[in-house]
């Protein structure tokens, strides 16, 4: 038997016509399992604790911070280890504070010529993150994210995550498999899930091209969640996207599109 998925909202990009510790409760009014959110560093993680816990949901997962402007993430910042150790140190301890399952680790934009030191300077920081964060019983994930987007991001494909993993040999480390990025870089979602189901951590969904409900565009959403369904995720399937008007009036999707 299928099973029942577990949708989380990502409330850095939805709910956002509430403030942000009001858009946990929210989420959880609106039928959501769990919440995820980009940069939470600015809140007291009692505080968003005390929310989720009033609100009866969890916090899902967070991301590294994203570095100076146009870096989007450390990661693959040669250089700048010390600086990398300190955003996990930041995320691994803000994640535990609110029991965040994982954490997403930003790679960075990336010009060319410095690519060679750069996938080096990652798997070496990903590696020692993966120590750092097992004790915490936390989740890294790698995520690809499309360069019509964010053009030099380091991890934009997701055949290129895998290669990494494999070389990494963490078990707590893991893709993050995003099908509104996927989509744009590489398409063939349902056999990519597939094929890559045994190192997917987390799921992710937005529309394609608009990134918004998945009720629009050209991914048959309804044909993946009941594939993840009957897959047996474990897991959360997160929307990460942006409403076209207020977040509650686009939430139809989920009893038209997710299996029954």
């Amino acid at each position: 038997m299928p099973a029942a998925l577990r949708f989380s909202a990502n409330i850095s990009l939805m709910f956002t016509e509430l403030p942000f510790l009001d858009r946990i409760e929210a989420a959880a009014r609106a039928g959501f399992a769990a919440v995820e959110c980009h940069y939470p560093y600015e809140f007291d993680p009692r505080e968003v604790k005390q929310r989720l816990d009033a609100a009866g949901i969890v916090m899902n997962g967070i991301n590294t911070i994203a570095g100076k402007p146009g870096e989007f993430g450390l990661a693959a910042q040669a250089g700048r280890q010390d600086e990398f150790a300190a955003a996990i140190d930041q995320a691994l301890s803000f994640g535990a504070k609110v029991g965040a399952g994982t954490i997403h680790c930003m790679s960075g934009t990336v010009l060319p010529p410095a690519r060679d030191a750069a996938r080096q300077t990652f798997l070496e920081n990903m590696a020692k993150a993966s120590d750092a964060a097992r004790s915490a019983g936390i989740t890294l994930l790698i995520e690809p994210i499309n360069r019509y987007d964010r053009p030099d991001y380091f991890v934009s494909r997701s055949d290129d995550v895998a290669v990494m993993l494999a070389e990494l040999r963490r078990d707590n480390v893991k893709l993050m498999f995003d099908f509104y990025h996927i989509q744009i870089s590489e398409g063939d979602l349902i056999r990519r899930m597939e094929a890559y189901w045994p190192i997917i951590g987390h799921f992710q969904f937005a529309s394609v091209p608009k990134r918004q409900e998945p009720d629009e565009g050209e991914i048959a959403y309804g044909a993946i969640f009941a594939t993840i369904a009957e897959h047996g995720w474990p897991g959360f399937v997160a929307a990460e996207y942006k409403p076209r008007a207020t977040t509650a009036e686009g939430l139809g999707w989920m009893q038209t599109l997710a299996p029954a």
